[in-house]
């Protein structure tokens, strides 16, 4: 899982072109939800220096939340403008929501190559078959 996020945050930190895999983008995600409640339980033990961290930390992961996002909608073979449906109320972050979980393209589309045969042949970062 970890090194998921390090994909996103070290190798992929604001490129918004591509695909991103399920995968990639909702390990990032489950990661990013741990480290934020970590960060919000030091709020409580070092208040001000508590904030500070969790501030830091939001702004430093931001880009590359909305890069992966991009790229996730990406591999659905939608423009990453569609990130923008998440501000209609209520039904815009459902259609976001379901957007970003389903199953990318198989094979190459308009913004890239498929990102499963690619990590599976050429990173081996999964060892699931295909």
């Amino acid at each position: 899982m970890i090194n998921w996020y390090l994909k996103v945050v070290r190798d992929n930190y604001a490129n918004f072109s591509g695909r991103a895999r399920r995968a990639e983008f909702w390990n990032f995600i489950i990661c990013n939800i741990v480290i934020t409640l970590l960060l919000s339980l030091l709020i409580f033990i070092l208040d001000d220096t508590g904030i500070k961290m969790y501030i830091a930390y939001a702004l430093v992961t931001f880009l590359p939340l909305v890069a992966a996002t991009v790229r996730r909608l990406h591999d659905t073979n939608k423009s990453g403008l569609y990130i923008l449906v998440g501000f209609i109320p209520v039904v815009g972050s459902i259609w976001l929501l379901i957007l970003l979980a389903a199953d990318g393209n198989y094979g190459p589309n308009n913004y890239g190559p498929d990102p499963k045969v690619e990590d599976y042949y050429t990173n081996g970062i999964s060892t699931k078959q295909y």
